[in-house]
């Protein structure tokens, strides 16, 4: 077995250390790019949304590098990636028959026992005793949180930083050298490093940055590539930006959602706006905006893929939520054929917007 898995932030760092810890050969495909895209295009259909592309453009890629067990997280609810693994399966059919498609999906949805087996016919193939492969599970959560805890803190400093643009070459540095490393106990010491680095970054706490929330469909904003890297030109506008969805939240969530303790908080704020559940992460995103409006955030940006339906649908209710809380909220829409001119231009003007009610405030 050769495993492989397609990016989704910072899950490949952790994806890749686990995999080496268990001996089990895996293969990191290509970091998402133009290249990606226009593979993943060329066996997908046309209007399908702008995440199936890129990820089929990754398997490809990890494919073509002799990956044959493709590795895949599961839908949720009435969304097209729910439809992602039965359509992707014919996909790999065509380029290789032999590729095997493992959806890890949640307990709710595919049962506990399912999960188990699909879990213990990926472990199977490593050498390693029960225990050790426990550990190295645990591990492996402990890389996900650990690189999430540091971009959190990054992203919030770079509005604060005294020298422009330290946080971002500080997280740069360390997702590289994160790649470059062997071993998770590496990795492991590697982030305590980064973390303490980070701690020591300079300060201005007598500034009062935009603060901006970050919210939408999962893979565009946690994918840099899939939203242009929207958190980085934020971070070059001297912006703090705030996000619940990490890879790690999503781990945690999947395990709650066991015991029904999944996302309590956003479930309580989304009540208001949205009472029922749409599919997608549409409920999580009207939850967090309500939330950045009651933390004292600036505005929040939405981003999304074009055709995106729970978002669609969070898209025509946050205007609600900006006019009953005085809370600016833009929407990017993202595919393909997005420009990024246009994009920057309307991501600048937005920060400029909130710059100048913040001044009118103080005044």
């Amino acid at each position: 077995m050769v495993i492989s898995f397609p990016h989704l932030g910072n899950t490949a760092i952790a994806g890749r250390a686990l995999f080496e810890e268990l001996r089990i050969k895996c293969i990191t495909p290509e970091a998402v790019s133009r290249k990606t895209l226009e593979i993943g295009s060329k066996y997908s259909p046309e209007d399908i949304c702008l995440p199936y592309k890129l990820m089929v453009g990754n398997y490809i890629d990890a494919i073509n590098k002799g990956a044959d067990t493709i590795i895949i997280t599961g839908s949720c609810g009435p969304c097209r990636y729910g439809e992602y693994c039965e359509l992707q399966r014919n996909v790999l059919r065509k380029i290789k028959n032999d590729v095997n498609l493992i959806v890890i999906d949640s307990p709710g949805d595919i049962g506990k026992e399912e999960l188990l087996n699909r879990i213990k016919y990926i472990s199977s193939n490593s050498p390693l005793s029960k225990e050790k492969k426990i550990a190295a599970f645990v591990k492996g959560i402990r890389i996900i949180n650990n690189i999430d805890k540091l971009e959190k803190m990054l992203r919030i400093k770079a509005g604060y930083e005294i020298e422009t643009g330290e946080c971002k070459r500080l997280l740069q540095s360390c997702k590289k050298e994160l790649m470059d490393t062997e071993g998770i106990d590496g990795k492991l010491s590697m982030l305590k490093e980064y973390y303490r680095r980070a701690l020591k970054v300079k300060v201005d706490k007598t500034r009062n940055p935009v603060k901006i929330a970050v919210i939408g469909e999962i893979y565009t904003i946690i994918e840099p590539y899939s939203n242009l890297f929207l958190e980085d030109k934020l971070m070059d506008l001297g912006v703090s930006t705030y996000k619940m969805l990490y890879p790690s939240w999503w781990v945690k969530n999947t395990f709650l959602k066991a015991v029904k303790l999944d996302s309590l908080k956003i479930k309580k704020y989304s009540k208001e706006y949205m009472p029922y559940y749409i599919g997608g992460h549409g409920k999580e995103c009207i939850g967090e905006a309500v939330i950045a409006s009651t933390k004292g955030l600036d505005g929040a940006i939405q981003v999304f893929p074009f055709g995106c339906m729970p978002e669609i649908v969070s898209k025509s209710v946050l205007p609600n939520i900006s006019k009953d809380r005085n809370f600016p909220i833009m929407s990017l829409i993202v595919d393909e054929l997005t420009g990024e001119a246009g994009y920057i231009t309307r991501i600048e003007a937005f920060v400029d917007l909130l710059e100048r009610r913040k001044r009118r405030c103080i005044i």
